[in-house]
């Protein structure tokens, strides 16, 4: 790009912050840099015309994992660390509704509810370790998270019993990114889309990035691209692909909460008289593993079957929209917020929560810069 004096002196000069990704982690982050650094130089790069990974995709769940998600993570983490993995969920949303407000971002908790169709034994594995994780994360909430009752939404060819979590909400996505890219522009924050971080070399007191349009120098330089993170050689995260799709508004949908299906890799909602219906990683986890945005007939047909024979039986209904995000998942569940260097910071692998963790993580990813003499 050939850039004029005017353009480099205003947007790329004297940059104390410059973050990657302007996801909830990284406005989060900008948000929080400006508070702490009221005359510092903040800009985010974006790569693409709005937020490429998941932050304007997701299906706004306010939850902290379905109560066979946690017994699953029980299997490869200690209690302690999953206790952890839900408090640091339920701190984040907490921080979100306050950093925001509830009617901004149409915060309702309407409750969740997992529902069990014929995955072998796992009613059954729920029913009896019910009791053992609502002990765990009873210190949490001072009451029991988890009961079952009927099935009393008309959903077939699924089990009669559903687990019920009275504490989860649900947000407008979108709302939510309006607000806080409102916050950021309010604050003198920068951001330039449609502009891909190649490479970045870093001497002693500044990190030289090189994109796709230009290069330019930065004081610290932040990585919050969570889902393309390996790009930048964070090879901890790999991507994950998930993909959506939204049907035509229903007359009388009396479907209301947020619901998950065979250990969270299903999950639905009503929006604007609307189903919204995500997942199906499950059925191919090596070819999800991409950043591709497309989405596949495996998937998207599965996804259609499950709408007619499990969630809208006798209902018609007609599919408006499709479209895919890409997550960061990895080994463990626990965020990756860390130095990489000198002056290198990245806050990543947020595994699918990235509603109730993206504003804590934020946060601490701009805890890590410790107060020095910036550029400006």
């Amino acid at each position: 790009m050939n850039l004029s004096y005017w353009e480099i002196k205003s947007w790329l000069t004297n940059i104390d912050y410059t973050i990657v990704g302007s996801g909830i982690v990284g406005l989060n982050c900008a948000l929080q840099l400006k508070k702490r650094f009221p005359k510092a130089k903040i800009l985010i790069l974006e790569k693409g015309m709005l937020p490429q990974g998941a932050s304007t995709k997701n299906a706004g769940f306010a939850c902290f994992g379905s109560l066979s998600e946690i017994i699953e993570d029980l299997k490869s983490h200690t209690e302690e660390e999953v206790f952890q993995l839900v408090k640091k969920r339920i701190e984040g949303l907490q921080l979100l509704r306050t950093t925001l407000g509830d009617s901004t971002i149409d915060y309702q908790e309407l409750g969740g509810y997992e529902l069990f169709s014929n995955t072998e034994g796992l009613l059954e594995d729920c029913e009896s370790k019910k009791e053992g994780v609502n002990l765990l994360l009873k210190p949490l909430f001072n009451a029991d998270v988890f009961s079952f009752k009927s099935n009393s939404f008309g959903f077939k060819n699924c089990s009669d019993n559903v687990s019920c979590n009275k504490f989860e909400g649900q947000i407008d996505t979108g709302k939510m990114m309006e607000a806080l890219l409102k916050e950021v522009y309010k604050n003198g924050i920068k951001i330039l889309n449609n502009c891909v971080v190649e490479t970045f070399t870093e001497d002693q007191n500044s990190v030289k990035v090189k994109t796709n349009q230009f290069e330019f120098s930065t004081a610290k330089l932040l990585i919050a691209t969570n889902g393309f993170a390996s790009s930048l050689d964070i090879p901890e995260v790999k991507p994950a692909r998930a993909q959506v799709l939204i049907t035509k508004p229903i007359n009388n949908l009396q479907i209301k909460g947020t619901f998950h299906l065979d250990q969270g890799y299903y999950y639905f909602r009503n929006i604007d008289n609307r189903i919204l219906f995500g997942g199906g990683r499950n059925l191919d986890f090596k070819g999800e593993e991409t950043t591709d945005l497309n989405q596949t007939s495996r998937i998207q047909n599965k996804l259609e079957e499950l709408l007619k024979t499990i969630i809208l039986p006798n209902i018609p209904f007609e599919i408006e929209h499709r479209w895919s995000g890409i997550m960061g998942v990895g080994q463990q569940k626990k965020p990756i917020v860390k130095q990489l260097s000198n002056n290198v910071y990245c806050g990543v692998r947020l595994g699918g929560m990235g509603v109730a963790i993206g504003s804590l993580i934020g946060k601490e990813l701009a805890d890590l810069i410790q107060a020095k003499t910036l550029i400006s």
